[in-house]
């Protein structure tokens, strides 16, 4: 996939400041300063890439990660709204995605971690990024999807 991927609408100044900051500079902008949303330190950071499932068109966020063996974790949290983000909703109906995690690139297949997979990487997830917890809390009945990247 090229770098001009036009950026999803609606994004905060700060979200698509760092994607054109990764694009530009993927080494600066793999480590994110969690304290822009409420965490602490530098966090690592991914692009997750995907198509819509509605529209075909493809978009990229980043977002916090954990690398665990060789596969990447992501949370579907979306501040700890009601409903999913539409990045997840987009791998539900088609799993095959691009990560771009520092100046490496991978296509990867995503997968809904569930049970004692799910717990343990949740924990290590909060581990790293504490307000996971207030956005469970926040989401109230909608657990919060644990998303697991298989490079392929």
């Amino acid at each position: 996939m090229s770098d001009d991927i036009p950026l999803p609408p609606g994004l905060p100044d700060w979200i698509a400041d760092h994607v054109r900051l990764y694009l530009s500079d993927p080494k600066k902008a793999h480590l994110w300063d969690a304290s822009l949303g409420g965490g602490e330190g530098l966090l690592p950071t991914l692009l997750l890439i995907t198509r819509g499932r509605r529209t075909g068109r493809v978009s990229m966020l980043p977002l916090i990660y954990r690398k665990v063996g060789d596969t990447y974790v992501v949370i579907a949290s979306k501040g700890g709204a009601p409903q999913h983000p539409a990045w997840f909703l987009n791998l539900e109906a088609e799993p095959n995605c691009e990560i771009r995690v520092g100046p490496e690139k991978h296509d990867a297949r995503a997968r809904v971690a569930e049970g004692a997979e799910r717990e343990s990487l949740w924990s290590q997830l909060v581990d790293i990024y504490a307000p996971y917890e207030a956005y469970q809390e926040r989401a109230g009945d909608r657990q919060i999807p644990v998303v697991v990247l298989e490079p392929v």
